[in-house]
């Protein structure tokens, strides 16, 4: 039983950092080629990487409460492990070595453990 529910909490833990990512990686390149064609347009980008509280909360609205919540989700997955990401990092470093770091942890060391769990009872 405690084997069953440490593989299902692997397996959602893991699919909810793996998707939550993706979408940071489409929201970014969007945005680098917002960027771009704004430059090549001699226009000056608007959007910055580290958004400014008014930002971040039109963001918010502009993501659907399925977003949300899988972004949530992942704020909870991803907090033991913000250390991995070094002070001063890009957007890319802050939210990718994170979740590196949890990746191990919840697809592999779970599953690992549930395993011993599994062997010991």
């Amino acid at each position: 039983m405690l084997a069953s529910l440490l593989r299902a909490a692997a397996v959602v833990a893991s699919a909810i950092v793996i998707v939550s990512f993706g979408l940071f990686a489409i929201d970014e390149t969007r945005a680098a080629s917002e960027r771009s064609t704004a430059e090549i347009a001699g226009q000056r980008a608007t959007r910055s990487v580290d958004p400014d509280p008014q930002e971040e909360r039109a963001r918010e609205r502009a993501h659907s409460s399925a977003r949300e919540l899988v972004d949530d989700a992942d704020d909870v997955l991803l907090s033991p492990f913000t250390w991995a990401a070094p002070a001063g990092s890009g957007a890319w470093a802050r939210r990718g070595l994170p979740a590196a770091v949890a990746l191990l942890v919840y697809a592999l060391v779970l599953p690992f453990l549930a395993r011993s769990v599994q062997n010991l009872g």
